[in-house]
């Protein structure tokens, strides 16, 4: 995965994902978010009562954003995401609430589950790195290397 691509994933907190519903029709939601990038990993903590949850359940793919933090008007950066959300017994999906709970020790006091988010391919706008730079990412090309 570049560089650029986990340092900024790293020092943001929150995340849009959408899913969607038996129909495709299309439903989104916020969530703070802690990053594994060792595994290509996203973890975030919901309820499986929750219309997302039950849609995530029946319909594991989904896309989504990450916007900086803070955001400075002048500057246009931001990733944008597919992935495939892992069933809670998936061997990648052991360390999810420890490695959430770390970063995010208050949501402890939360009820919820960490789901976990595999990165299927990414694709980071950074105007930083020159006007309209996009950084590409895909689990087909880690796997290939």
């Amino acid at each position: 995965m570049n560089e650029a691509i986990i340092m900024f994933l790293s020092q943001q907190t929150s995340a849009t994902i959408c899913c969607s519903d038996d129909e495709g029709k299309p439903y989104c939601f916020n969530c703070f978010y802690a990053f594994n990038s060792e595994d290509g990993l996203l973890y975030f903590k919901s309820s499986a009562e929750t219309r997302h949850g039950k849609l995530l359940k029946r319909n594991r793919q989904v896309a989504g954003t990450v916007l900086p933090d803070k955001i400075n008007k002048l500057v246009v950066k931001g990733l944008q995401l597919e992935g495939v959300i892992l069933d809670e017994d998936h061997p990648m999906a052991k360390k999810a609430a420890a490695i959430y709970h770390q970063k995010h020790p208050m949501a402890l006091a939360m009820p919820g589950e960490v789901w976990t988010l595999q990165f299927n391919a990414m694709k980071m706008t950074d105007s930083t790195l020159g006007f309209g730079k996009k950084l590409l990412w895909s689990r087909d090309e880690m796997v290939s290397a």
